[in-house]
């Protein structure tokens, strides 16, 4: 455009953006500043060929085994449906029992057909985790106990499946225990559509037992039956395409993702994007640990050679060399909303609202889905007077620059399943910075709860102890002046808050800082006792002056 940059800004400050010569501006702020600015905007689509993808598949098309997403209510025995499916116990490396990652592994079913699972935390923290293995699925397994029936994540469940338009298995877990209701069960689930085929429904139900290993097979080929009406193929000669299931950053291998393969075939050596990085596949991982070359369709591997951590969900694409992979990620980057100003974000400077005591917290995880949920959970605790505000939600271990942060913010330190390196925990002794140490999510949110609760200003109530009447005002040199009272209800007490109402008006609220009893200073003074009563900076007594007596009790307030 030919102008200066000042008056760009200033042109942006006037409409209340603060923005320097460094940021990107969104493409409808610059279109209107373009306009303003007396000149044309002429609108330029530029993306990379691959962020385009081609949907239609090439080359050789197989079939490709069923990904299939296990969902239900926590405590439902997911993982442990899962375990007796892979003959592993998984279970008993959870904290609390409760799946805190989404895990993914192959089975072997009849005649060397393959199924991926997708294991999904049941806690209601998980939701964005849970809606994320919704997406990538073809088949959800929605496991329901025998003895416990529909619960509010069994109908969430139902709902992410439905959303993706996902076919729903019911595997009714625990079926061995005595007391299970199968038929309350189905019934209940006509109510979300699914409808038993034995009710004349099209909704497969399987009666399964983890613990005693019954109807396993039948589950199998209940999903394999499935996938044969869904007609799921692949093209396996394609570049590979996939989305990122779960990321963390590994202390010997450094940022490590697991990918799930939608399409084609990932070769090691491969040169990809994967969200906002890119890298080069060093190796690659299968679910049980071994080495593997080439990764097909519905294959879940965990890979090694990315720049950075990627975010679960992103999607992930093979390039052909390393210069695309890198001007792809470079588009991204620069594309991204994280340095965009929008036009209509307004900076705090100009932002004169309600003040809002703000908790600032510092998350560090092993892994991001983990601290996506619960950094989505702390920011659904809602409160009028105090919020909590993430300023970093980052993986890995606790290092000295958190430290540093947490001081300089007065910021809340948690490491949720790892611990601090060593100078960071020196310097956290030494500066004494607490760091709080959590491997199960809502204890996470309950101390984040509890933190919130005391910067909330405790509300105060008062309680009325007794009154008196003044009868006689005295003279007292040390003193001043000394009402002569009679109680004539509850009890006076010394030290007290106290308030003077004269006429049905309070002429004076302060407090009681002596009461004499024939001459000797007193605690208190009951009922039907006379006494001589002093405030404090008050000597302005009347006759048939009341004098109330009360206490401010301080409630602590929660969220």
């Amino acid at each position: 455009m030919a102008e200066k940059s000042n008056d760009i800004i200033k042109f942006l400050l006037n409409m209340k953006v603060m923005a320097t010569i460094n940021h990107t501006i969104d493409k409808d702020t610059a279109e209107y500043i373009v306009k303003e600015f007396g000149h044309k905007a002429i609108i330029e689509n530029f993306q990379p060929e691959e962020i385009i993808k081609n949907k239609s598949m090439g080359g050789k098309i197989e079939k490709r085994p069923p990904v299939v997403t296990i969902m239900g209510h926590v405590d439902h025995g997911k993982t442990s449906l899962l375990d007796a499916l892979r003959q592993t116990n998984v279970v008993s490396d959870e904290f609390g029992g409760i799946t805190q990652h989404i895990g993914a592994y192959q089975v072997k079913a009849n005649d060397n057909q393959f199924i991926t699972f997708i294991d999904t935390p049941g806690h209601a923290a998980f939701t964005e985790m849970r809606a994320r293995g919704s997406k990538i699925t073809d088949i959800v397994v929605l496991v329901v106990a025998a003895d416990d029936g529909i619960k509010p994540q069994t109908i969430e469940a139902i709902n992410h499946a439905k959303a993706a338009k996902v076919p729903i298995i019911v595997a009714i877990n625990k079926s061995d225990l005595p007391n299970k209701n199968i038929t309350k069960i189905k019934n209940d689930l006509m109510k979300y559509e699914l409808v038993a085929e034995d009710l004349s429904g099209d909704t497969l139900f399987v009666e399964v037992s983890a613990t005693k290993k019954m109807n396993l097979e039948k589950l199998k080929e209940s999903i394999l039956l499935q996938s044969e009406i869904l007609d799921l193929k692949a093209s396996v000669s394609d570049k590979a395409t996939g989305v990122v299931i779960e990321s963390k950053i590994d202390k010997g291998k450094g940022p490590v993702s697991t990918i799930l393969v939608s399409n084609g075939t990932l070769k090691k050596g491969d040169y990809f994007v994967c969200g906002k990085t890119w890298g080069k596949i060093r190796a690659m991982i299968n679910h049980e640990g071994a080495l593997v070359n080439e990764a097909y369709p519905s294959m879940p591997v965990e890979i090694l050679g990315m720049n950075d951590t990627a975010f679960s969900g992103a999607e992930f694409l093979v390039t052909e060399s390393e210069d695309k992979a890198k001007e792809i990620s470079e588009f991204k980057n620069e594309n991204s909303s994280k340095n965009k100003i929008m036009i209509n974000d307004k900076s705090a400077i100009f932002d004169k609202g309600e003040e809002v005591e703000e908790l600032n917290v510092i998350i560090k995880s092993d892994v991001h889905g983990s601290s996506e949920a619960l950094k989505m959970s702390i920011e659904k605790i809602e409160h009028p007077e105090v919020k909590p505000k993430i300023i970093l939600s980052e993986i890995g271990m606790i290092n000295e620059t958190d430290i540093s942060l947490a001081k300089a913010s007065k910021a809340v330190l948690i490491g949720f399943n790892v611990k601090a390196n060593r100078e960071a925990k020196k310097i956290s002794e030494e500066q004494k910075i607490e760091i709080k140490y959590f491997n199960i999510i809502y204890e996470a949110i309950e101390y984040i709860e509890k933190r919130l609760s005391g910067l909330l200003e405790p509300d105060t109530k008062e309680i009325s102890l007794g009154s008196a009447e003044v009868q006689k005002i005295f003279k007292v040199s040390k003193f001043g002046k000394i009402a002569g009272s009679k109680v004539i209800d509850g009890e006076i007490r010394n030290k007290s808050k106290a308030r003077i109402v004269r006429d049905g008006t309070v002429v004076y609220d302060g407090e009681i800082i002596s009461i004499f009893r024939e001459k000797n200073a007193v605690k208190e003074v009951k009922n039907g006792l006379e006494c001589g009563i002093s405030l404090r900076d008050f000597i302005d007594f009347k006759e048939k002056d009341i004098i109330e007596s009360y206490q401010i009790q301080k409630i602590e307030r929660t969220i």
